[in-house]
């Protein structure tokens, strides 16, 4: 198997300016998402506040039901319900979206979708550039895995407004830490692009490599959902308690789904990521044995690689035990995103090992 010993100067040049032009059509997309949230409407923001009593739980009273004519017959439009997964004692109706219901916000909002989609295709085109230029995949150093990562983190969010979820609250999170991503790849990670070393001229660096970066963009995803959930549940918690937040907290976390519906996202992502964590770690191990002759060596990378697969477990197993549910196994899976972090940043700057060739 031959490998390409020169740089194509050109592409690289090319990478290099789709990325920046990346960059500058996620800051439209980031204005615009700002846009959605301050101009979306608010009117239904203190219906769903008012919603709970102040004992703690919803009142017996069935949700309202409206009537509008379609054609000459009656339609029945009844708001969506979610019961609260973590203790089960409110129930408490997703809220209306980061437009708030609004036709002008959702306006700003499809404006920052379609923004995004082509800040996307712009970045998608830099990585595979950056890949030309070296004729190899683009992720053997910490810049391209920044650049590939942050690019597959937007694909997984607009997969999922695709599959028509309600996601786009997501949107301004996701596109404020990929501009942050960009920022350092393009600063302090940057890398010329260069050839690899002979111990990464393998197969399985499409394979293992892959895979560690599409589990790292659905973790990401997940611990969003994670922090979001903490957020609204402790909202919710002051509401039903009586308290009365602020006006930024009531227009920003009212808009947001409930609660129960954002731990039920966090946890499915993870949940059906974390085969694929399990795979991504056997992988390595494969490879190891082919480079370095031995499968496990308790390398820096490897032994966080496991206590990151430690950590998921712990947490999907707490997501599921009574007395686990909810906050306590929110901040799990923190822990657990928070170690897949410092495997990647922490291990590959402060922590020397087998794994040190890759560089920054």
């Amino acid at each position: 198997m031959t490998f390409a010993t020169a740089t194509n100067e050109h592409l690289a040049h090319l990478s290099n300016t789709l990325i920046y032009s990346a960059m500058a059509v996620y800051t439209l997309a980031f204005f615009a998402y700002i846009a959605e949230w301050l101009f979306g409407s608010r009117s239904k923001v203190a219906r769903t506040a008012n919603a709970l009593t102040t004992d703690g739980a919803r009142s017996a009273q069935a949700p309202a039901v409206t009537v509008r004519r379609a054609g000459g017959t009656a339609v029945l439009e009844r708001p969506k319900v979610v019961t609260r997964a973590a203790a089960g004692a409110r129930d408490v109706p997703d809220g209306p979206g980061a437009h708030g219901g609004d036709e002008q916000g959702d306006l700003y909002g499809r404006v920052a979708v379609s923004l995004t989609v082509l800040a996307f295709a712009v970045e998608l085109a830099g990585v595979v550039a950056r890949a030309a230029s070296v004729q190899r995949a683009p992720w053997g150093n910490m810049y391209e895995f920044n650049i590939t990562f942050s690019t597959v983190a937007v694909g997984v969010y607009l997969v999922l407004l695709a599959l028509r979820k309600n996601v786009r609250w997501l949107g301004l999170f996701l596109i404020t830490t990929v501009l942050l991503d960009l920022g350092l790849a393009v600063t302090v990670l940057y890398t010329a692009s260069d050839q690899l070393v002979p111990a990464l001229h393998s197969y399985w660096l499409y394979i293992h490599v892959s895979t560690a970066i599409l589990c790292g963009a659905v973790f990401y995803v997940g611990a969003v959902g994670t922090i979001l959930y903490l957020f609204k549940d402790s909202y919710e918690s002051k509401l039903a308690a009586g308290g009365k937040p602020g006006t930024f907290a009531t227009s920003v976390l009212e808009r947001l789904p409930a609660s129960a519906s954002l731990d039920k996202f966090a946890y499915r992502v993870n949940a059906a990521v974390f085969p694929l964590w399990t795979f991504t770690i056997i992988a390595g191990a494969i490879w190891a044995e082919s480079a370095w002759g031995r499968y496990w060596g308790w390398d820096p990378k490897e032994t966080w690689a496991f206590i990151t697969w430690v950590a998921y477990a712990c947490y999907l197993h707490a997501r599921s035990t009574a007395g686990w549910k909810g906050r306590k196994a929110a901040y799990i899976a923190l822990i657990a995103f928070g170690c897949w972090l410092f495997n990647y940043y922490g291990v590959n700057i402060f922590v020397g090992g087998k794994h040190s060739y890759a560089g920054v």
